[in-house]
């Protein structure tokens, strides 16, 4: 096997993947939907069984939340008495702490304690590539427990969860990201989609504790120092791991992965351009994040927010709200005059 290749900077990413990209869009002389449709039918491998399994626990996700919900969050939220607001949104985050730590701990697991050298060595993704090869049973649980979420977060977005500012670029991230897995696992490129996968876990549970704090930190009428302390570092590291699991070693590890490795490994891989795009739509709606987070830090960091709050923490309902109350202070000025 191969020596690990270094890990490149920015400068050789844009270099190579550039030269990639365009010797790729060169030798295709016959791209189109007649080539699509013929690669679609050679090389993928999807069952109707293993399709209808995903769903299957989709669904079983959905009930889980709600019993877990119903009969364990929100009792222990009414318990603790937590704010109106706080108490409403606490199961959420609890749901989601709750999978994400245990998605990124088998990610982990499968990166740093078996023998996949994909983490330290992510061009050995596609060493050994076969259409309709097997998927090691560890990576398919873990496919299987990803994909069944993702579709039903699609759900959860938008029957479940509190309506937020960005809920429809979360909409879109879902949509992308199920997309990704279920096209990965069909062409058997499983093994990058274990590193896609465990480079962005690690921010959503960071995210999600950090919100649990933010909502603990009024309880009982009382303020709670501790969590307003756990809350302003888990803001300040999430930042950081932010900026470095998504767009630091993504881009390194996966996009140089797919963009100009997988050429070096396999010349003719399926579906390069498609994969691609979504890889680097992924990579869009992180910097957009990334983004709002930089704004949030700013804003404490200057004195226009006092204290920490949810960095999404811009329901629709309170904009509303905000907004009628503008409209209804601006309406009795015009009546006073």
């Amino acid at each position: 096997m191969p020596r690990p290749e270094p890990m490149p900077g920015y400068g050789q990413l844009l270099q190579r993947c550039y030269r990639s990209l365009a010797g790729a869009v060169r030798s295709c002389t016959d791209c189109g939907w007649e080539l699509s449709r013929r690669t679609w039918a050679e090389n993928a491998s999807l069952a109707w069984s293993e399709t209808l399994l995903c769903l299957l626990c989709a669904i079983g996700w959905t009930w889980l939340r709600r019993a877990a919900s119903g009969s364990l969050f929100r009792p222990f939220g009414e318990r603790c008495n937590l704010q109106p607001k706080d108490a409403a949104k606490m199961p959420e985050s609890a749901w989601k702490l709750l999978f994400y730590t245990l998605s990124w701990s088998y990610g982990a697991y499968l990166l740093f304690f078996t023998e996949y050298p994909f983490f330290h060595d992510p061009p050995s993704v596609f060493y050994g590539w076969e259409k309709g090869m097997d998927v090691p049973t560890d990576i398919g649980i873990a496919y299987l427990l990803q994909g069944s979420f993702y579709g039903h977060s699609i759900y959860a977005t938008v029957y479940m969860d509190a309506w937020r500012r960005d809920s429809v670029v979360m909409l879109i991230h879902h949509v992308v990201t199920l997309t990704l897995i279920v096209f990965s696992y069909a062409f058997r490129f499983h093994n990058v989609g274990i590193l896609v996968l465990f480079l962005h876990d690690i921010s959503d549970v960071q995210l999600e504790f950090t919100k649990l704090n933010v909502y603990f930190k009024h309880r009982g009428g009382i303020y709670h120092r501790l969590n307003d302390v756990i809350s302003n570092l888990g803001c300040l590291t999430f930042s950081i791991s932010w900026f470095w699991f998504r767009l630091y070693w993504f881009p390194l590890k996966v996009l140089y992965a797919t963009c100009h490795s997988s050429l070096q490994s396999v010349p003719d891989v399926p579906f390069y351009f498609f994969f691609n795009a979504l890889l680097l739509a992924l990579t869009l709606l992180n910097l957009y994040w990334f983004l709002y987070i930089v704004l949030f830090v700013a804003k404490v960091l200057t004195g226009q927010m006092q204290e920490v709050n949810d960095v999404r923490e811009y329901d629709v309902e309170e904009s509303k709200k905000t907004t009628g109350n503008h409209l209804k202070n601006g309406l009795i000025k015009d009546k006073r005059l």
